[in-house]
């Protein structure tokens, strides 16, 4: 009998896991402000490895005030003196590039990028790498990506700061991950109230313009019908009409009242 060497799968990594094998990848970064505001950006949004290669100054007190309380990521940020350092043991390198290149490289939008980022970080190590504010990555470093990835800006001016290009590719991640965990993105559909609750209403509504005197029966019928409208347009649901009916019965309850003061002074 033929016997076969049993295999251990390793299990799926956590969601979290998965967000912490994601690094971001800042290479030669001018101004130690813009280290703080992406860290920031990439806290917001669960991203928490902070990687740089060869920055012109470590991380300072300007980069401490405008990380704004992402000042861990700054701390547990690792230091390289090249690009290569910062990738090792990735599986997966793409490069934002703030301009299209001459020579044909692999090209992806955001949403495409973040969604092939998480797919390859549930395996191992990926990275998002961002260039200089000046002048981005250069050839030798472009040559270290498996792929680009271009944020569409206008063309007449498409110049990105460095930690608004990580706010929106790191968006883009959060968003794409939240998808694969079925976070709803958009609130789900409501209760509206049905066509005869409506009607109920809109009846309650003529009743209570009449009592009130906002209205007469010879001249509410153009009146009630653009409230019909305005009410069709917000397709309030059942809490809503609740409340509106409650509101009107309270105006005509204070209508009574003040009719049976006015009965009793007389």
């Amino acid at each position: 009998m033929l016997m076969t060497k049993p295999t251990n799968t390793p299990p799926p990594p956590s969601p979290l896991a998965t967000l912490a094998r994601i690094r971001c990848v800042l290479v030669g970064t001018t101004h130690t402000g813009n280290l703080g505001a992406a860290a920031r950006a990439m806290k917001t949004m669960g991203l928490t490895r902070l990687e740089l290669a060869n920055p012109r100054s470590p991380p300072d007190a300007q980069a401490l005030a405008r990380a704004a309380g992402a000042d861990d990521l700054l701390q547990r940020a690792g230091v390289h003196a090249s690009l290569a350092g910062a990738l090792t043991g990735c599986r997966l390198v793409i490069g934002a590039s703030a301009r299209l290149r001459s020579l044909p490289w692999p090209l992806l939008e955001p949403p495409a990028a973040a969604r092939l980022l998480l797919a390859e970080a549930a395996l191992g190590d990926v990275a998002l790498v961002f260039g200089r504010e000046n002048s981005g990555l250069a050839n030798e470093e472009l040559a270290c990506c498996y792929s680009l990835v271009h944020i569409p800006t206008d063309p007449a001016f498409s110049s990105l700061n460095l930690a608004a290009a990580v706010q929106v590719l790191a968006y883009e991640v959060r968003r794409a991950w939240q998808e694969g965990q079925g976070v709803a993105l958009v609130e789900g559909p409501r209760e509206v109230a049905t066509a005869e609750a409506l009607d109920g209403f809109h009846a309650h509504l003529a009743r209570t313009l009449m009592d009130i005197g906002f209205a007469t029966p010879d001249q509410s019928t153009r009146l009630l019908m653009r409230l019909r409208r305005l009410l069709n347009r917000a397709r309030p649901d059942w809490v809503e009409i609740n409340i509106l009916r409650g509101i009107l019965s309270a105006a005509q309850g204070s209508r009574r009242a003040g009719r049976a003061a006015a009965r009793a002074r007389g």
